[in-house]
């Protein structure tokens, strides 16, 4: 069991700004198609998150054209997701927001954390820093 959970800490690295459910993220993720590879954003809030340590898994949902709802779920600690920048920070009193599926327009609308627009730039910087420390730890013993 030890060595399971030991394995799993290696997986997890700590370059991603925090959030949570109620937030609004943009995530660069990373797709393959043949020999290319291109980094697609998808922009939208976190309804939920489930699991815990290196199984943890995020469920975003954008609104896209013609008001459809698109709902996408990432593994966190996945090597194809390239960043996660925060964009808002919600205020809410549930961690599951799955009744915002039958809302449409300003009812599914989430309330704003009061001047947390500083706190979100300082969270995307301390993540930005984080993964350039690992970047550069990386560089170095490659070579």
């Amino acid at each position: 069991m030890d060595k399971l959970k030991l394995a799993e800490q290696t997986l997890i690295d700590d370059e991603y700004p925090e959030f949570k459910t109620g937030d609004t993220v943009n995530v660069h993720y990373r797709v393959r198609e043949g020999d290319k590879e291109r980094i697609q954003k998808f922009e939208g809030l976190v309804i939920s998150r489930r699991g815990s340590g290196a199984n943890q898994t995020f469920m975003v949902r954008k609104v896209s054209a013609s008001n459809i709802g698109v709902e996408r779920i990432f593994p966190l600690y996945s090597p194809f997701i390239a960043k996660i920048e925060l964009k808002k920070q919600g205020d809410i009193r549930r961690s599951k927001l799955y009744y915002l599926r039958d809302r449409q327009g300003k009812a599914a609308r989430i309330k704003e954390k009061d001047q947390n627009q500083g706190r979100v730039r300082q969270l995307n910087r301390e993540a930005e820093k984080k993964r350039a420390a690992n970047n550069n730890d990386g560089d170095s013993e490659e070579e």
